[in-house]
């Protein structure tokens, strides 16, 4: 009898068919290790929630196999998650990733008091073991230092996975992409590919983060007031460019936000950020400058309500006003489902008196995200016999595909899978097996994971039609309503039909009521359902919507 082979088992557990919450398992017998812990911002379809996670609970089942978790590089969608994560965890499971990405993952874990964990530095370039894995480190360039691709030694055959990453030559920090590891890799043979889909539908290349920072120079040089950047608070690269500016042009800089504060320290202190001290100015300290010597350089690009740039377009910044003439930047480009937020904000600001520049206008900003061209060089760089497109929408990760089919992998080779498949290998084939459990869970306050779809449905549906409360007195014996029904309604309807509104649905509810009284009915929730369905088609009757409806029956 021949012994079953142990696969290779590759789970995404979340960033396929979404930008955000980027995980992935590989599990190979007793041995697991996860490759990045992102989380995903919500949008208008998220009312009241804070953050969105990947559902790890197929992770937490297993904790005992997990050897470690790799973060390829330090923004948020790949790293938001670790605080919640080791938390669940319970045990410190080492967490490796380079200097930069550890030093965002310290300040993440402090803010979120989690003091016993065990983060262990990588060099790029280097190797070390988890468990029967073995890890080689490649750099590779992303709109954040220190990123880093992954080539996996398995036994049953090489994984690379790229993280995210472009094709920079002429990158800021002077690191390019290593291209020599990377056709080493497909020398050795990789089994499989595992690479970023952003920008598959992008045809060229993406241009250089170099491109931006002339841009910016020709901004700073012609502004004749203030100029307010917004950007990724991670996006060192972009900061740097910033500070160069400001520099070059007599200016001080003015950092504004907390991850925009918290994350210059960090990257100053670890060297990846280079501003004088004294080029730099306090907040509370920017009056005593004339406005054309002052870039202040803040949160918000993505119009976050809460962002440094949304309270000065609201005029509650604590220390920012937007005056007549100031230029506002705004460098980067939104996040889809952000796009209303960012108009919001452009609008107002414009209303303010600023001159807005946005990539729409000029070319203040770049994607740290390979194009097509690019994909296809990583694709003929390392020659897979498998392709799994990764980190993408769906249609990011079937143009992908396209991609990879065009440069030569087969059609049965190519895997497009979805959040909670689990793509199993051998040294021999390549298979879909059974889905994992995967999904969301949602974080609002200091609630991780209690809010579910019905709470979530019932906020949509409060935001969009609306709730309306009726209360009924009924007598204990006989369930008979002793007075008129008390009815509360906010977001259904105003103005001068509302009183006529009131009135005629207070005597469709007495209706319903003398009608149940009738029919003997005692029963609360009888009494309740009548109310609500004969409440809900009135209202749909007068004005279309399907609010929420609390009907409250009491005992008298």
């Amino acid at each position: 009898m021949t012994q079953k082979k142990t696969r290779l088992r590759v789970i995404p557990l979340g960033g396929l068919g979404e930008i955000g919450k980027n995980m992935t398992v590989f599990e190979y017998g007793n041995d697991m290790v996860l490759v990045d812990a992102g989380i995903m911002f919500p949008d208008d379809d998220h009312p009241g929630v804070d953050l969105i996670l990947p559902d790890y609970s197929y992770v937490l089942r297993r904790k005992d196999k997990l050897r470690g978790i790799i973060i390829t590089h330090g923004h948020e969608d790949h790293t938001g998650t670790l605080p919640y994560l080791l938390k669940d965890l319970g045990s410190a499971v080492p967490v490796l990733g380079t200097k930069l990405t550890l030093g965002l993952i310290s300040g993440k874990l402090e803010e979120h008091r989690i003091k016993k964990h065990k983060l262990r530095e990588v060099k790029a370039g280097g190797h070390v073991n988890l468990g029967v894995f073995g890890f080689d480190f490649i750099p590779v360039n992303h709109s954040i230092p220190d990123a880093v691709a992954l080539f996996i030694r398995t036994p049953v055959g090489n994984v690379l996975h790229t993280g995210d990453f472009k094709f920079d030559q002429t990158p800021i920090d002077g690191r390019l992409t290593d291209y020599g590891a990377l056709a080493a890799a497909g020398k050795k043979g990789v089994m499989l590919l595992m690479s970023d889909s952003t920008n598959a539908e992008s045809p060229g290349i993406t241009n250089s983060e170099a491109t931006v920072g002339a841009a910016l120079r020709s901004i700073f040089a012609t502004a004749d007031q203030r100029i307010i950047v917004a950007s990724f608070s991670s996006h060192i690269h972009r900061l740097q460019q910033v500070c160069d500016a400001a520099v070059e042009s007599g200016r001080k800089v003015v950092v504004t936000g907390r991850s925009m504060i918290n994350n210059t320290k960090i990257a100053r202190q670890l060297g990846f950020l280079e501003i004088a001290e004294e080029d730099l100015v306090d907040a509370y300290d920017m009056g005593d400058l004339p406005p054309e010597r002052v870039v202040v350089l803040s949160t918000g690009s993505q119009g976050e309500p809460l962002s440094a740039l949304a309270r000065m377009a609201n005029g509650d910044h604590k220390t920012v006003s937007i005056e007549e003439g100031d230029t506002v930047v705004i460098s980067a480009t939104p996040i889809p489902g952000n796009e209303k937020a960012v108009s919001r904000v452009i609008n107002r600001l414009s209303s303010a008196g600023a001159d807005i520049k946005h990539k729409g206008t000029a070319p203040v900003h770049v994607s740290g995200h390979a194009a097509a061209e690019e994909l296809k060089l990583m694709l003929n760089l390392v020659r897979p016999r498998y392709f799994v497109p990764v980190h993408g929408e769906s249609r990011h990760l079937r143009a992908h595909a396209e991609l990879a089919r065009a440069t030569g992998v087969a059609e049965k080779d190519v895997f497009v899978l979805d959040n909670g498949d689990c793509l199993e290998l051998t040294d021999s084939g390549a298979r879909v097996s059974e889905r994992v459990e995967s999904g969301v869970v949602y974080v609002d306050g200091l609630s991780v994971g209690d809010i579910g779809k019905v709470v979530l449905r019932d906020r949509q549906m409060l935001a969009k039609d609306g709730i309306a409360t009726v209360v009924i007195a009924v007598d204990r014996q006989n369930g008979k309503p002793t007075g008129e029904p008390e009815l509360v309604a906010r977001g259904i309807v105003s103005g001068a039909d509302e009183a006529a509104f009131f009135e005629d649905a207070r005597a469709r509810v007495a209706k319903t009521l003398a009608k149940t009284a009738k029919e003997g009915a005692t029963d609360h929730s009888v009494i309740k359902n009548a109310v609500r369905e004969s409440l809900s088609q009135f209202i749909w009757e007068r004005t279309r919507s399907r609010p929420m409806i609390i009907p409250v029956v009491m005992e008298v």
